[in-house]
């Protein structure tokens, strides 16, 4: 397992999908991985520090583990099979439960919890990305500063 950085989400075109990007901490590779837009808003909120006046679901999820004393100590990044990714919660207790990398992500962010990556699934999905390429990474950075979650609602029609 190889532990991953947030780098934060986009919409990708023109698929009008949300992804979040993933970047191995100790290597060059990146990690895209197709999200819902909720999701993206749960985790473009963390990352922004916004707190909504009432919990949301990533946020009653986190009150919940304080309010009964357990701790997530890791997020798992497991495997990908055609195309969908799986991860593990893992607890202080020892207790692992199976949930979809978004919702892991945005967990993650708000307790400050760790995500690493099955060295197979950056094996298969990850994205090397050369030094020369840096300057597109630095873009899509900068444009990660700027995006916001009202980015990721669903056009009306």
């Amino acid at each position: 397992m190889r532990e991953v950085d947030v780098l934060g989400v986009r919409v990708e075109m023109p698929s009008n999908q949300p992804i979040v990007l993933l970047r191995e901490v100790s290597g060059d590779r990146y990690l895209p991985i197709w999200i819902g837009a909720v999701e993206a808003t749960a985790i473009a909120f963390a990352q922004q520090g916004v707190v909504p006046p009432r919990p949301l679901t990533h946020d009653l999820m986190k009150d919940v583990l304080e309010a009964t004393g357990n701790e997530l100590t890791e997020v798992q990044i497991t495997e990908v099979k055609d195309g969908v990714f799986f991860a593990n919660l893992v607890f202080d207790s020892g207790a692992e439960v199976s949930a979809r990398p978004s919702d892991s992500i945005a967990l993650a962010l708000r307790t400050g919890t760790r995500i690493v990556c099955a060295d197979e699934v950056l094996d298969e999905a990850g994205l090397a990305v050369p030094a020369e390429q840096e300057d597109e990474v630095e873009k899509f950075r900068e444009f990660l500063d700027q995006v916001t979650p009202e980015d990721f609602d669903a056009p009306q029609g």
